[in-house]
Formats: C-alpha cells, sequence, structure tokens
C-alpha cells in the first residue's frame, strides 16, 4: 500500500509541478469541452507509455544511449510541439464559427474538398452541442476525436522526450521485488492519468459552460490565453530550458 501511494504521490507532482505538461494539454481540452477528459486520458496514457520507452530503452541500452544529447533536446523537441499547440488554438480561435441563425460557410474534404453555405435550421445530431438560447456551437465528434489522438501521440512525445523522466521512475528500480515495482509503475501511471484527467476535466467544463451561455468574448479570450500560454511555455523550453 505504501508502495502504491508513493507512486500516486510521485505521479501528481510530476504533473502539476510540469508547466510543460499542463500548457500541452489546456488548448486542447478547451476546444473539446464537454469531452475534455478524453483529452487527460489520452495524454496521460501517452506520457506513460513514452516514459516507459525511455525507461526500457535505457535499460537495455544504457552503455549505448547518448544520454546528454536526449537530455539537451528533449526541450527543444517539446518547446516548438507547445510553440505549435499554441499556434493551433489561436488560429482556430478566429476560423471558429460560432454563430446563430446566420448564414454561414462549412467546408468538407469528403468526397472531395468543398464549401457549401446554409442557415442553422437543420436537426441537432450527434456532435452539436446546443445551448440554452437555441443557438449552438458546431463542434463535431471528429474534432474531439482528432484532439484526443493528438493529445496521446504529444503525451507520448512529452514522456518519451523527458529524459528528466527517467528519474520520475528510479524508485521502482529501487525496490527489493519485482511486483513491488511494478505496483510502482502502475500507481505512477494511473496517477498521472487521473490528474490530467481531472485538469482537463475543468478546462473544459469551464469552456462547456461558457459556450451554453453564448458567452463568445469570455470563450474567445479563454482559449486565446491556453494559446499564449503554450507558446510562451514552448519559447521558455527553447531559450531556457527547465
Amino acid at each position: 500500500m505504501l508502495t502504491f501511494l508513493t507512486g500516486f504521490i510521485a505521479s501528481i507532482a510530476h504533473v502539476v509541478t510540469g508547466p510543460d505538461h499542463l500548457a500541452a494539454v489546456t488548448p486542447l481540452a478547451i476546444d473539446s469541452r464537454k469531452k475534455s477528459w478524453m483529452i487527460g486520458f489520452s495524454w496521460g496514457l501517452g506520457h506513460t507509455i513514452g516514459m516507459l520507452l525511455i525507461g526500457l530503452l535505457f535499460i537495455l541500452f544504457k552503455q549505448y544511449l547518448p544520454v546528454e544529447a536526449i537530455s539537451k533536446h528533449s526541450d527543444t523537441v517539446i518547446g516548438v510541439l507547445l510553440i505549435g499547440i499554441g499556434s493551433w488554438a489561436i488560429l482556430r480561435t478566429y476560423l471558429h464559427h460560432s454563430h446563430g441563425n446566420r448564414p454561414h460557410s462549412h467546408f468538407h474534404t469528403r468526397p472531395f474538398l468543398y464549401a457549401h453555405i446554409h442557415k442553422h435550421t437543420h436537426s441537432h445530431g450527434e456532435g452539436h452541442q446546443e445551448s440554452r438560447n437555441g443557438d449552438h456551437d458546431h463542434q463535431h465528434t471528429g474534432t474531439v476525436r482528432q484532439n484526443a489522438f493528438t493529445a496521446l501521440f504529444i503525451g507520448i512525445i512529452h514522456g518519451f522526450a523527458g529524459f528528466s523522466h527517467l528519474f520520475a521512475l528510479l524508485p521502482s528500480l529501487a525496490l527489493p521485488t519485482v511486483i513491488a515495482s511494478v505496483i510502482y509503475v502502475s500507481a505512477f501511471a494511473a496517477g498521472t492519468i487521473l490528474t490530467m484527467v481531472l485538469f482537463a476535466l475543468i478546462l473544459g467544463a469551464v469552456a462547456y459552460k461558457a459556450a451554453a451561455e453564448n458567452r463568445q468574448r469570455f470563450l474567445k479570450w479563454f482559449t486565446l490565453t491556453g494559446g499564449f500560454l503554450a507558446i510562451c511555455i514552448g519559447i521558455l523550453w527553447l531559450i531556457h530550458p527547465v
């Protein structure tokens, strides 16, 4: 039990003390809103997979791995990813089509790229978020799924790139039995996923409530803030690696 609690607490500390972790999830969680928990789960799962991969490689090939090079370039990779996520969030904010019953255009890629213009008088199918005043936010299920896969990929890169993540798993190597090591790693994985799910849920709930109440100005600045936060931390990681 003590081993599990140690791993669980260590994972929470690892996630919340890493601003790059939180910044990576923030824009995706805000964009996914009601299903933001999927973003946190995907990132946490990916981060765990990445950490296990780098840990396994270190154990098997530590005499061949360029440890200093991995440590040096990992922050660069994370910085570029964060800048990309933040830029994407800001771009989507200005291209986002939040509307009432006014005519608007939609672009489609299947069966080929084309656009059509219509009013929001069609029925509300799966993937639409409707507000209390009758307006709704045209958010498709495919967008959430895409965000989840993006979060999974970023989580894997995040976990794999940072050589410092190995230190989070070092206690498991010092435990007396294999079972104890598995318990520690499992608790660390569970804590990582749960912490990020809760963080993403909070962000998504705020964004969803703002959209439901048609508070478009707040939603816009909330999204922009998440994007700028990711960009700033990405630049910081490039200029002054932590």
